[in-house]
């Protein structure tokens, strides 16, 4: 995993695997355009995941763009085409991060209280230990890792127009979440680009 050139910042993680922290890769006016037309967008669906063989909507909002279809909880998500906008935002986040990115999942959390659980991105769907970058926008939410191994946890604070970049074995050896907050009144808008094999 190969951070940009100019002064990489070390790894948030410790040992087995590669996180680091972009703080301002969008500057607060283009943050809060950004913010602004993508949560206007009339593409935000409620999440759906298969638990236990019963099918449940979630109250977070998603969406699913690229060239790929993704497949995860048991739900199969059809991509929308690319928008001016996302293409935009990832020219920009691939030249900071040095990394190629084929699809983005657009997550939006109303307030603080949506989260995500404990979890890790390894789906098969997704090329194995290839970089996932994800952009913040609106409310500073906290952000923890947790080793499989040893319970050992590390946590950042996501600004809005931060990257925050996962690669090398972080998947295979650390979850992630995104904790809840009933102090938190604003949303949150996360796109989470993703490099997926073509089936």
């Amino acid at each position: 995993m190969n951070p940009p050139a100019a002064q990489p910042p070390p790894s948030l993680l410790p040992r087995d695997g590669v996180v680091y922290y972009l703080r301002r890769v969008l500057d607060a006016e283009a943050s809060a355009r950004s913010f602004q037309e993508l949560q206007g967008g009339d593409f935000w669906r409620n999440d759906e995941v298969l638990m236990f063989g019963r099918r449940l909507v979630m109250s977070r909002k998603m969406a699913w763009f690229g060239d790929v279809p993704y497949k995860y909880s048991g739900a199969l998500k059809a991509p929308l085409p690319w928008s001016r906008q996302l293409l935009e935002l990832k020219t920009v986040l691939e030249a900071a991060c040095g990394h190629s990115f084929n699809s983005c999942l657009l997550n939006y959390y109303a307030d603080g209280s949506e989260g995500m659980g404990w979890h890790s991105d390894d789906e098969k769907s997704l090329v194995s230990n290839a970089a996932i970058a994800s952009l913040s926008l609106g409310a500073e939410r906290n952000f923890r890792f947790k080793h499989r191994r040893t319970g050992e946890t590390v946590s950042v604070l996501l600004e809005t127009g931060s990257l925050l970049v996962m690669g090398g074995e972080t998947q295979t050896h650390w979850v992630h979440c995104l904790p809840k907050s009933k102090r938190i009144l604003e949303p949150r808008i996360n796109l989470t680009f993703r490099l997926m094999k073509h089936s």
